[in-house]
């Protein structure tokens, strides 16, 4: 990874947006940890094969949607803490949320701990 938090994130939201199970599977081989760890108030999985079902899960309960930044990351040692929008490309997110990356010596992801922000009824 380049700088951390630009790059963290960007490997994070490029995760989240792979359709296809091989660039998936590719993309968490590249810039997670083996036993990387993802927390959120709906998942709680460990390992990079629970962790790239939890993504294949949102892509079917939300088809076409895509995950992009809101605003800029912050960051301090190995940890970053940004926002998301998960929506249609293009339009205002409907759902919202807030992530803390933190990352490997070697700047792959190894714990995610996640928060909605903002969620429709």
């Amino acid at each position: 990874m380049t700088t951390m938090p630009t790059a963290a994130v960007a490997a994070y939201l490029d995760t989240w947006n792979a359709t296809d199970p091989a660039v998936r599977a590719a993309l968490l081989a590249d810039h997670w940890t083996e036993d990387a760890a993802y927390t959120d108030p709906l998942a709680e999985v460990t390992g990079r094969a629970q962790i790239g079902a939890a993504i294949a899960g949102v892509h079917e309960q939300f088809p076409g949607f895509v995950f992009t930044a809101v605003g800029e990351p912050d960051a301090h040692h190995r940890q970053v803490r940004f926002r998301w929008g998960l929506g249609p490309a293009g339009v205002e997110p409907p759902i919202v949320g807030f992530d803390v990356l933190v990352t490997d010596g070697a700047g792959r992801i190894c714990t995610v701990l996640g928060f909605l922000d903002r969620v429709p009824d």
